[in-house]
């Protein structure tokens, strides 16, 4: 798989088809949630940007799909993802189950909301 991409879609086209529509799925919730984000690639991976700060980042793997939400917003929802293979950060949401959008959803408002206050500041 190529390392370095100039845009997201050229990123998620790097993936066998059935990564590429969970990918597609998890960047439309990401989004419809946060609409005025920057979209980017950075660390080699799909970032979204909101007063440019990191609002969240998310990558596809051969099993699951990682998706990064700051420490604060993995903190903020760790019951909801307790059910899922963490890190500081970070989740894995396996590719064997359906993704939780509703929860992603929840997350990159939290994190629009986190963006917006530091901005006010």
């Amino acid at each position: 798989m190529k390392s370095v991409f100039a845009t997201v879609d050229e990123y998620i086209e790097s993936f066998p088809k059935k990564i590429q529509t969970e990918l597609k799925k998890l960047r439309k919730t990401i989004k419809a949630n946060a609409p005025e984000a920057e979209e980017m690639i950075a660390y080699g991976m799909p970032a979204y940007k909101l007063n440019k700060k990191p609002l969240v980042y998310f990558a596809g793997y051969e099993h699951h799909i990682g998706f990064y939400a700051t420490p604060t917003g993995h903190k903020k929802f760790e019951k909801r993802l307790a059910g899922y293979k963490q890190g500081k950060g970070s989740v894995q949401f396996p590719l064997t189950e359906p993704l939780p959008l509703d929860l992603v959803a929840d997350i990159v408002q939290f994190r629009v909301q986190e963006n917006n206050s530091i901005k006010k500041k």
